[in-house]
């Protein structure tokens, strides 16, 4: 997971990233400050308009309730009402036509106010118009006469007719100015419920507010719809916004002070919330729209921005690789194009010094590697002609035809030609060793007992000329010399038990006296710097006469130690080890050189691998 979001770590994501985030906070921070502002326009143009269209209502209300006030107080002072009336106070009962003539009040009244009829009562509740034996109290409650009787002459407002609920009722009390403003009996007026419903005849505003009118017994003079059974809910909440029938309204109340009537507006809050939807997608649509095409340039700039960087990071790679290679593109910023130029120029550098420094390791190498097979040559001449030089004073003439021979295919083996190529095949090098053993038994005679174990397979496997060679001489100056009695030299050439497909080892031993700790130490050191003089010094003392740079005589005592002696001037080891770094540097270092293993009285392994 981790290494996922690492390859998502780069400088183009990044740029989009932080260019992504500035615009989301831009967008979300002006859409909510255009959003909170146009919705508390829009709500509050809402308010504005609820409370005028209740202020018309209302407005609209007291205009009629005045009117019926009006036509019905001059109708209690009309001078032939009055004298009817006080005639009745006084004892005088009116006959028909009199009572009849009141038709005339009762039409003035209705012909100029929604009022349906005129009823007037004298002080004992009994009806003298219309023509009826009929009884106020038996159409209104006694505490609404009580009422009457306390306004002294002002219009009650009772409500909606218990009897007939399409009609509203009010009532006053007659005063009769002649018998100083004493009661002289009952108005009452029925106003048909229609006339109160003027939601019609308010300004059309386009939304769908309902207009709900009740009396002070939260009875309903005008409802809609389900508003009809909360009336009396509505009427005691404080709340602003009701529910009714799963719709949510905000709620505006006006009390009416002269009839104690409530005048209830309703408006729908998904009216407002309709326009504060439009305008919510219409931010979000916009902001999407507004985010994609930023994101496009974003991703169209920071990819310009980066490509360059892009393709230089895919030179220096290559660079890493061990390729040095310039990038030969060219940007539009003049900052990337002057990296990329200084790059280039780097480039060329490095390429120019590591031409140099190749062809300088080339030559020091070959020189080393000259001066390292110069070095061996001689040695090894040197140490074969003073084997003969002894083989020639314990043997017969004709037992000499033989060496004789032998030591001309190992000279011309050895010198062969200066211009021929190090390297030779396994077979050959292993042929060699066959002569110099055979050699060296002239000399040793039965003492020397030697094995050669190579797979047919591995014959033409190239190694340098003189590798294994060395490592056999020193086996046997530094082996056999120092042990009585006979001596095994064995070179293995087997796959390498490290990776057996593609390298073997070559193995050199023998079972001379060995060596301990102490000097296989000393070997290794003295083989890394180069020089086996140091540990020959920690060995057993070497004699200083000329016998002792020899391979010393067949029955002389050597020293009880495998440490490398002053004879050869300790060569061999560090030679091969060397050779065998400067021609196999591929293989790991772990495993590029010599590798020593002796026990004393167990003898000593020398060991190497090579690639096949």
């Amino acid at each position: 997971m981790w290494q996922k979001l690492a390859n998502w770590n780069t400088l183009r994501n990044q740029m989009l990233a932080g260019f992504i985030a500035v615009m989301i906070i831009v967008l979300v921070c002006a859409g909510a400050i255009t959003y909170n502002s146009v919705s508390t326009l829009l709500n509050t143009k809402a308010e504005t308009q609820m409370k005028q269209i209740a202020s018309q209502a209302n407005g609209r209300l007291e205009a009629i309730i005045t009117q019926i006030d009006t036509l019905t107080l001059q109708a209690v002072n009309d001078v032939y009402l009055q004298q009817l009336f006080l005639s009745s106070v006084q004892g005088k009962a009116p006959n028909f036509s009199e009572r009849q003539s009141l038709l005339k009040i009762a039409n003035h009244i209705q012909a100029y106010s929604g009022v349906s009829n005129v009823e007037l009562y004298t002080t004992d509740f009994a009806r003298m118009f219309p023509l009826d034996e009929q009884k106020l109290t038996d159409l209104v409650e006694p505490n609404w006469i009580e009422q009457a009787d306390k306004e002294k002459g002002r219009l009650v407002w009772i409500g909606n007719d218990p009897k007939n609920p399409d009609t509203v009722l009010a009532i006053r009390r007659i005063n009769l100015i002649d018998r100083w403003f004493s009661n002289g009996g009952y108005l009452m007026v029925r106003i048909n419920r229609s006339y109160f419903d003027f939601q019609s005849q308010l300004p059309d505003t386009g939304q769908r507010e309902l207009m709900l009118l009740a009396d002070s017994s939260a009875r309903p003079i005008v409802s809609e719809g389900g508003a009809l059974a909360n009336i009396s809910g509505l009427m005691h909440t404080d709340s602003q916004q009701v529910t009714l029938e799963q719709k949510r309204y905000i709620l505006v109340k006006q009390l009416s002070e002269q009839t104690g009537w409530t005048l209830m507006i309703l408006y729908p809050v998904s009216d407002v919330t309709d326009g504060i939807s439009v305008l919510r997608w219409a931010i979000i649509v916009s902001g999407a729209i507004g985010l994609v095409l930023f994101i496009i340039l974003s991703f169209l700039l920071s990819s310009m921005i980066t490509r360059p960087i892009l393709r230089l990071m895919r030179a220096m790679r290559n660079t890493r690789q061990g390729v040095l290679t310039p990038n030969l593109t060219q940007s539009y910023t003049t900052e990337l194009n002057d990296l990329n130029m200084t790059y280039n120029q780097m480039v060329d550098n490095m390429n120019r010094l590591i031409k140099l420094v190749y062809e300088k390791e080339m030559i020091q190498s070959r020189t080393e590697l000259q001066a390292l097979q110069a070095q061996i040559d001689p040695h090894f001449l040197y140490n074969t002609l003073e084997a003969l030089y002894w083989s020639l004073q314990e043997k017969e003439e004709e037992e000499l035809a033989d060496l004789v021979v032998a030591m001309s295919d190992l000279f011309r083996y050895v010198i062969g030609n200066p211009n021929k190529d190090v390297w030779v095949n396994l077979s050959e090098e292993l042929e060699h060793i066959k002569r110099y053993l055979s050699i060296m038994s002239v000399r040793f005679g039965s003492r020397l007992i030697w094995e050669i174990d190579s797979d047919e397979r591995y014959s033409h496997v190239h190694i340098p000329k003189l590798l294994i060679q060395p490592l056999v001489e020193n086996a046997i100056l530094h082996g056999l010399e120092g042990k009585i009695g006979v001596g095994l030299i064995t070179i293995r050439v087997e796959p390498s038990p490290l990776e057996p497909s593609s390298e073997l080892r070559v193995t050199v031993r023998d079972d001379g006296p060995g060596m301990d700790e102490q000097t296989l130490q000393a070997v290794l050191e003295s083989m890394e710097r180069g020089s086996a003089a140091t540990a020959a010094d920690s060995s057993s003392s070497s004699s200083s006469s000329p016998s002792s740079s020899s391979l010393g005589s067949s029955t002389g005592a050597a020293p009880n130690t495998n440490a490398p002696s002053a004879k050869g001037k300790g060569m061999a080891i560090s030679n091969v080890q060397r050779r065998l770094q400067l021609y196999y540097p591929s293989l790991p270092e772990t495993y590029r050189g010599l590798t020593i293993t002796s026990s004393p009285g167990e003898g000593t392994s020398v060991s190497f691998d090579i690639p096949i």
